[in-house]
């Protein structure tokens, strides 16, 4: 591929009438004023393509590292040279006589110990020149940012995500809206896996995601939430039921206090027990404090906040083999509402019934600690009013946005 060539165009003012080979030079100022007469600049007229794609391959490498971040500003010589090595000065002579034929640049000559010696070159076709080398626009990435700095997802967490993007570099913005992108589209699919797995599935490469926006994406949002974890996620639960499997026989219950299970297991598995009920809790430190404490009957589940499409499927299995109704756990505050509402969508599929349990405005009231209720936290809630709530959760909602305060799972249970 070659750059295109300028259309020719009519003699410029101050130039002189193109020669033979097309060229016009310009003579600064008065130039009968001796002081002036020792610059002079070349530009070409008439154009011819500089059949870039039958260079050698070292006159490509030269212009690109010319031309990969200039801008129209003249480039001395010897910053020319430096980038293509001593040794080639002969070859870089030539090439930047072609470019100037090619109307890719203007060119500045100074006159010096009785001759005309280069002085500057202004690549005028810096852009063709990146083109036909295959190389980015160095302002590209800062047009498409400006044209998708905006982009939301209806997504509270991914949207502040992208928000934040705006503080950083427009080439990096970009790289990690992507990534909020194809975190989206996992969470619609109902995805679940290691990182290895989203990398796969974000960019192809199990290894495509590098250390710094791993730790940009778990400190951005809640990727365990979101059925992503370093390892198989694992389903924490105490209960008094049996598995049963093609290769024995696994007995829940034995268990002092709790056990993980992957859904995999879950899933081969037959399951058998009757349990009182089911108590999710959603704050992990809580979770295992009650599943220490819970009588035998009850089986308790860590609810790891909005329930990722794994957990929900898990669920579903185990209430199929046991159905009991459910108390659902959350913090006293919007999101632990929203969660909640989330989390309970199993036993309403099931026709199963549930109830919030150590949420109710009364329960908050009694936090000998509270915490303010944020602008986000106040509209969340207003959403859910808007929107139906139970009864318990319904005065929840109105007593936090009367009274502007909030409360943590962890000092009630």
């Amino acid at each position: 591929m070659n750059p295109t060539t300028p259309t020719p165009d009519s003699t410029p003012p101050d130039w002189t009438s193109p020669d033979a080979e097309g060229l016009s030079c310009l003579r600064p100022g008065d130039p009968t004023r001796a002081t002036l007469r020792d610059r002079r600049h070349w530009r070409c007229l008439r154009p011819v393509s500089p059949q870039m794609d039958t260079w050698p391959g070292e006159w490509r490498t030269m212009v690109a590292h010319w031309v990969a971040r200039r801008g129209d500003a003249p480039v001395r010589r010897d910053v020319l040279l430096k980038a293509a090595g001593a040794a080639r000065a002969h070859d870089m002579d030539r090439v930047i006589g072609l470019l100037l034929r090619a109307g890719q640049i203007e060119t500045e000559e100074r006159f010096e110990r009785g001759s005309w010696w280069l002085h500057a070159v202004r690549f005028t076709g810096a852009s063709a020149l990146r083109a036909a080398l295959g190389l980015p626009e160095p302002d590209r990435a800062r047009q498409d940012w400006a044209g998708r700095r905006m982009q939301r997802f209806a997504d509270t967490e991914l949207d502040a995500a992208a928000e934040a993007l705006d503080a950083g570099p427009p080439a990096r913005a970009l790289a990690r809206l992507t990534l909020l992108e194809s975190l989206a589209a996992w969470s619609a699919q109902g995805r679940s896996g290691t990182w290895r797995d989203f990398a796969q599935f974000a960019r192809g490469d199990t290894k495509a995601i590098g250390s710094s926006e791993r730790d940009w994406l778990n400190t951005a949002v809640s990727l365990a939430q979101r059925g992503i974890e370093d390892h198989t996620p694992l389903l924490r639960l105490r209960a008094p039921l049996r598995l049963h499997s093609a290769t024995g026989t696994l007995d829940i219950a034995a268990a002092g206090d709790f056990i993980g299970l992957s859904v995999r297991t879950l899933m081969a598995a037959r399951i058998d027990g009757h349990p009182d009920c089911w108590r999710l809790v959603e704050n992990l430190s809580s979770f295992e404090r009650v599943a220490r404490s819970a009588s035998a009957g009850d089986a308790v589940l860590w609810l790891p906040g909005y329930p990722p499409a794994w957990w929900l499927g898990a669920v579903r299995t185990l209430l199929a083999a046991a159905p009991a109704p459910a108390f659902i756990a959350c913090d006293p505050d919007p999101d632990g509402i929203a969660i909640a509402l989330q989390a309970a969508a199993p036993w309403r599929d099931a026709g199963l019934d549930w109830e919030p349990w150590k949420m109710s405005d009364d329960d908050l009231a009694a936090l000998p600690v509270r915490r303010p209720l944020g602008a986000r936290d106040a509209d969340k809630a207003r959403g859910l009013l808007d929107n139906g709530l139970p009864p318990v959760l319904d005065s929840l909602a109105r007593w936090m946005l009367e009274h502007g305060e909030k409360g943590e799972q962890e000092a009630m249970l």
